[in-house]
């Protein structure tokens, strides 16, 4: 009889074992699928400024009468959220705008969905070297972002501006070489977004997306030479997941607590105009 117990709690110790390492290697790659689950938490990566800070207030505030637990994971450049969100490292995402996820889905080959527009960061240009846009020199170096939509953006931004003049109908697609009447010969410098606020050091002006300009100590609603116009901007900031997981209950409920009255408030309150509430 001690033999028979012996040999069955060896093997029901095996077939724990067994049970804890397929587990552990399921954890690891599925956030998404854990997030099912009612007391499971959502791991949403996020830029530190203002989306972490966003997410913050509603783990605060409004997430735990909902029945949610947030894990905020910060990250201070544009790919890797999204690569461990495909990869199923995180639950969701919340750093970008529609246009950058469709052009990172088109040349990475990820199967990313844009869920619910949360905020509008207004591109600046800004100059430690200038006060007026009218003051820059013949010659002078501007950095811009170089992922693909925000360098168009920027471009179209200093063509609305009258700074430069854009081939007819390029639009926010503009590269360089889209380029048509560049009257004071400006030298453009393309850099990593992140880098962009430091660059304001070396050249003559750069334009810088808000999140990064705001973590800067910049206030893009009185410290930018120009500032994108709000009406009918596409690029709004919003919660992404995984293709497929749009509707899980979790990501729905959380999409509507970043739509809450009460965090437009806390926006509207906390960053006075350099970032405004998705309407």
């Amino acid at each position: 009889m001690k033999i028979h117990r012996l040999v069955g709690a060896v093997a029901l110790a095996l077939s724990l074992a067994a049970c804890g390492t397929s587990q552990t290697a399921t954890s690891t790659t599925s956030a998404t699928a854990a997030a099912e689950g009612a007391d499971a938490v959502l791991k949403v990566g996020a830029s530190p400024v203002p989306h972490a800070e966003i997410l913050n207030f509603v783990k605060d505030n409004l997430a735990p009468a909902a029945g949610l637990k947030l894990e905020v994971v910060e990250f201070t450049d544009y790919v890797q959220p999204n690569v461990q969100l495909d990869e199923g490292q995180l639950t969701a995402n919340f750093f970008q705008h529609k246009p950058y996820l469709d052009d990172f889905n088109t040349t990475k080959g990820t199967k990313l969905s844009f869920v619910t527009p949360v905020h509008l960061e207004p591109l600046g240009l800004y100059s430690k070297k200038i006060t007026d846009v009218s003051a820059l020199a013949s010659g002078a170096t501007v950095a811009l972002p170089n992922d693909a939509t925000n360098l168009g953006r920027a471009l179209k931004l200093l063509a609305d501006n009258g700074i430069v003049t854009l081939k007819d109908g390029v639009g926010t697609a503009a590269t360089e070489r889209d380029v048509t009447g560049n009257p004071k010969n400006l030298q453009f410098k393309p850099l990593e977004a992140a880098q962009l606020p430091r660059s304001l050091e070396d050249v003559d002006a750069a334009v810088i997306n808000g999140n990064y300009a705001i973590e800067a100590g910049l206030k893009p609603a009185s410290q930018a030479l120009v500032l994108e116009k709000t009406e009918g901007n596409p690029y709004v900031n919003g919660l992404v997941v995984q293709a497929g997981h749009e509707k899980d209950a979790n990501i729905v409920t959380l999409g509507k607590l970043l739509q809450d009255q009460k965090v437009k408030d806390f926006i509207k309150q906390k960053y006075e105009g350099s970032v405004i509430p998705a309407e």
